[in-house]
């Protein structure tokens, strides 16, 4: 009986241990179950938060792209003579540029191309006798003082035109045989705008203000009420849509055309809010396109183009028949133009590689994004000092070496 009971006994703590492993499995499974959900959750948080940083980043960090260094001569220990080259060929010789300051320039120079009005002050009559003894005094000489620059307000003036009307006397004595006088007219020239009063100083000052120095149409009207004119700002915005029209829109056409025989183009594309647009509601975003040439050493070609979308199809359409090279960024719409090779803009490729960088690891050069922002900045320097030579076989051959 005993050793049946100790037997029972044994199998019930053998059990019992079963039962325990069994547990200490399932726990153990379990534990390791959350640490994986555990692990996601992390992994899943972290990536939400690089979302937030670089959200945050694009909307209250500068727009700036340029990295500050905060170590001068440590970071740069090691590529130190990359960094200072300026990236001449060795058998050229090197020339340092001076830290001189730039020389203050004289009145001549800043005032080159204005009149200049001589005023001499008289010395009054009663002044000219010699205080000693009486005699009339001679001028010796005149002495600089100081200049004034003055401003000259513009000012209106109405040009009228008259024709003048020639009759032949001749012809007017026998009238009774002719049924009309024989009567000339001096022709005149013909108006910019039909009949209305705009002249070509008129609307070429009112372009210059608008879209050079930045004054709305609204100022203008107050400007011209002060030179005596009363101009509404809708004949100003008439003035600019018509002489646009007219005589820009040809010039517009030949550049396009001129763009097109290029062999280097660059596009890019912007929003823009157009307000009263027919069919479209005020808050619709519309696109402003940018086309030009590249740098090959000759005039620029600088063109722009509106569209009230961002399809690729108008820039294919506008671009239709160059041949060459397009640089533009990452947007897919430019695969739509055809005959041309596209190739990406480095300052945008740097902006990937800038928001990859991981937060605090900006000055980690392990991290691959933070090596290719380096690699952007090298190619960056490296053309600014190409572009300083400024000769084409110079800038090919150091484009092909670098």
């Amino acid at each position: 009986m005993a050793g049946s009971a100790k037997d029972l006994q044994l199998i019930e703590l053998k059990d019992t241990i079963t039962q325990l492993n069994k547990l200490i499995g399932e726990q153990t499974e379990l534990i390791k179950t959350l640490r994986s959900v555990i692990e996601e959750k992390s992994a899943h948080e972290a990536v939400l938060q690089e979302q937030v940083d670089l959200l945050t980043k694009k909307l209250f960090g500068k727009s700036s792209e340029k990295k500050v260094i905060s170590m001068p001569g440590q970071l740069n220990l090691f590529d130190e003579a990359e960094t200072e080259s300026d990236g001449s060929f060795p058998e050229e010789e090197t020339v340092v540029k001076s830290h001189t300051r730039k020389k203050k320039s004289t009145d001549e120079e800043r005032f080159k191309g204005i009149k200049v009005n001589k005023i001499v002050i008289p010395l009054p009559e009663e002044e000219q006798i010699c205080p000693e003894c009486g005699t009339q005094m001679e001028l010796i000489g005149e002495e600089y003082i100081r200049r004034e620059l003055i401003f000259i307000p513009g000012r209106c003036e109405i040009n009228e035109y008259y024709s003048q009307n020639y009759s032949c006397p001749s012809c007017k004595q026998g009238l009774n045989d002719r049924e009309k006088a024989v009567i000339v007219k001096s022709k005149s020239p013909e108006g910019l705008i039909g009949k209305s009063f705009a002249s070509e100083s008129a609307v070429a000052f009112t372009m210059y203000q608008k879209y050079a120095n930045s004054i709305p149409l609204y100022r203008q009207e107050k400007d011209w009420k002060q030179y005596g004119a009363e101009i509404s700002r809708t004949t100003l915005a008439n003035w600019i849509i018509y002489c646009s029209g007219k005589y820009f829109r040809p010039l517009y056409e030949y550049f396009h055309r001129e763009l097109l025989k290029r062999e280097f183009l660059m596009a890019d594309e912007t929003r823009i809010q157009v307000l009263n647009e027919p069919g479209r509601k005020a808050e619709s975003q519309s696109f402003m396109w940018v086309f030009r040439s590249g740098e090959d050493n000759r005039e620029p070609i600088i063109l722009y183009s509106y569209s009230p979308t961002r399809n690729g199809d108008h820039a294919a359409e506008y671009l239709k028949g160059a041949r060459g090279y397009l640089e533009c960024d990452g947007y897919q719409g430019y695969n739509k133009v055809p005959d041309v090779k596209r190739c990406s803009c480095w300052a945008h490729i740097r902006r990937y590689f800038v928001d990859a960088i991981p937060k605090g690891k900006e000055l980690d050069y392990r991290q691959p994004s933070v090596q290719g922002v380096r690699y952007c900045d090298r190619l960056f320097q490296i053309e600014e000092n190409i572009s300083r030579k400024c000769i084409d076989d110079y800038r090919k051959a150091k484009r092909t070496t670098s």
